[in-house]
């Protein structure tokens, strides 16, 4: 009997291993393809300059100021609201039928397909409230977009805070909202930066909603102002794959662009992963 426990165990551990082994394959050859089709177009010019010559020479500054711009804004919409639902679905809200409905409704928003939001954000942002294809339009349709993804984060990050910490600080004469403010949040802020972590890799790779919200096809110069539109690396990539008339440039800068999007989005991602572990070390989680 033992010897069998011992042998499901190995078989187990060998296929959960090779599992791993399968994934990390596909991550790494990926990230590999990229690098050894991108980086060689990768200099100065090319990070610095504007597009030029039907987007056969110069650089993608535009695009990638513009990427950053809809990346930070997006999450800068999406984290507050998010977080505050979170807080009230978790602390405040009754144990209720209507309740359960509303958590049941933002999980399957989740999973609605991106065009549908970028076809939301047309109709209300661009047309309705007349912000026009911007920026700003963009940033609201993707914040909106991720909400979801981020609500769902925190509360997973407000539940696992434990119940004994709550007790505690009302056991001290906090209010309700103090004890959210000093102990819950901070206890939860790593796994509420996890969703962020997730929500700016996905904003970063979309194309749907940027396309109907905030990208435009070429530019000689920089956003102004949050109504301009903007260039952006994922629709830039899509523009000289499918619309391009020298394909023997266009595609080498694709994988330039898609190179570059992906040294973005790591960055940006790093820095809120320190920012998690520092909140760890702060608070021993």
């Amino acid at each position: 009997m033992k010897m069998n426990k011992s042998l499901d165990q190995k078989i187990g551990f060998s296929l959960i291993f090779s599992m791993m082994l399968i994934t990390l394959f596909f991550l790494g050859s990926l990230v590999y393809f990229i690098a050894v089709r991108g980086a060689g177009i990768i200099s100065w010019q090319f990070l610095t300059d504007v597009p030029r010559e039907a987007m056969t020479k110069g650089g993608v500054a535009p695009a990638i100021v513009g990427t950053f711009y809809l990346m930070l804004g997006s999450v800068l919409v999406a984290l507050p609201l998010g977080v505050a639902c979170a807080i009230y679905l978790c602390e405040y809200s009754p144990k209720k039928t209507i309740v359960n409905l509303i958590r049941i409704s933002i999980n399957n928003l989740a999973g609605v397909p991106s065009v549908v939001f970028g076809l939301f954000g047309l109709a209300v942002f661009v047309k309705f409230f007349g912000f026009g294809v911007s920026i700003l339009s963009g940033c609201l349709t993707l914040g909106i977009m991720v909400l979801p993804n981020i609500i769902s984060a925190s509360q997973e990050a407000l539940i696992a805070v434990p119940q004994s910490h709550r007790e505690a600080s009302l056991a001290l004469g906090a209010t309700q909202w103090q004890t959210i403010k000093k102990v819950v949040l901070p206890g939860s802020l790593p796994g509420i930066l996890t969703g962020v972590i997730l929500s700016i890799g996905r904003v970063a790779g979309e194309t749907a909603p940027i396309l109907f919200t905030a990208g435009t096809f070429y530019m000689r110069g920089f956003p102004k102002s949050p109504l301009s539109e903007t260039m952006v690396l994922p629709y830039h990539i899509y523009a000289l794959m499918t619309e391009g008339v020298h394909p023997e440039f266009q595609v080498k800068i694709a994988y330039g662009c898609a190179f570059i999007l992906l040294i973005l989005v790591l960055l940006v991602s790093s820095f809120a992963i320190i920012l998690r572990q520092q909140q760890r070390s702060r608070y021993g989680i």
